[in-house]
């Protein structure tokens, strides 16, 4: 699976407005499109960050989406974002989300050598039971750029208390994680989850 992620940015008094047409739009936009596989809305209200996930059965699937979306995309964040920003990932592991509305999410950017994918992944998959293991723990995700030698780990939360209880415990499995795949951890985020569609 592939997924487009688009991260934007901009003045926190108009973000409502955008992810107000978000809401009503973007999951009826992208369900028309062929393998459409989910997508995830997630919004920092006090800083002005938005933060859409959209996910695709293949990558051609999303290519093509793409070419039909982007337009409407950007008109959907111009009334807020100052700056917007579009990658595609590969999805290499993952533990079925299930958080809805009013969840969390906490967003880690690393970097590795790519000639260790292998063992990046590997690292991840072996962090991956305890992340789960935490109280409220809702999914988790870990998107590859395999020839940048770039990831982005997410992991969802049941709500905002259980994502702020995890910062401890999941600090010590992530720096588990960080030395064992040989990663260098570049950001550190957190997001509110507005909206989840899942299929």
């Amino acid at each position: 699976m592939y997924v487009r992620m688009t991260y934007a940015t901009g003045d926190p008094a108009k973000i409502d407005e955008a992810i107000d047409g978000l809401v009503a739009e973007a999951p009826k936009l992208l369900a028309d499109q062929p393998g459409y596989r989910g997508f995830r809305l997630f919004a920092d209200r006090e800083l002005g960050k938005l933060a859409t996930a959209s996910w695709w059965e293949t990558e051609e699937a999303e290519r093509s989406s793409d070419e039909q979306l982007a337009e409407r995309r950007g008109q959907l964040l111009a009334p807020f974002a100052a700056s917007a920003v579009t990658e595609v990932w590969e999805v290499a592991a993952y533990a079925p989300a299930r958080a809805q509305a009013g969840g969390g999410l906490r967003l880690g950017r690393l970097e590795f050598d790519p000639a260790k994918v292998d063992q990046a992944v590997r690292a991840f998959q072996q962090v991956l039971p305890k992340f789960q293991a935490i109280p409220g723990n809702a999914g988790a995700a870990m998107l590859l750029d395999r020839a940048r030698g770039r990831a982005v780990v997410g992991t969802l939360w049941a709500d905002r208390a259980a994502l702020a209880a995890s910062r401890g415990p999941q600090a010590a499995a992530r720096s588990e994680g960080v030395r064992a795949g040989g990663f260098r951890l570049l950001s550190l985020e957190e997001f509110e989850l507005v909206l989840a569609d899942y299929r």
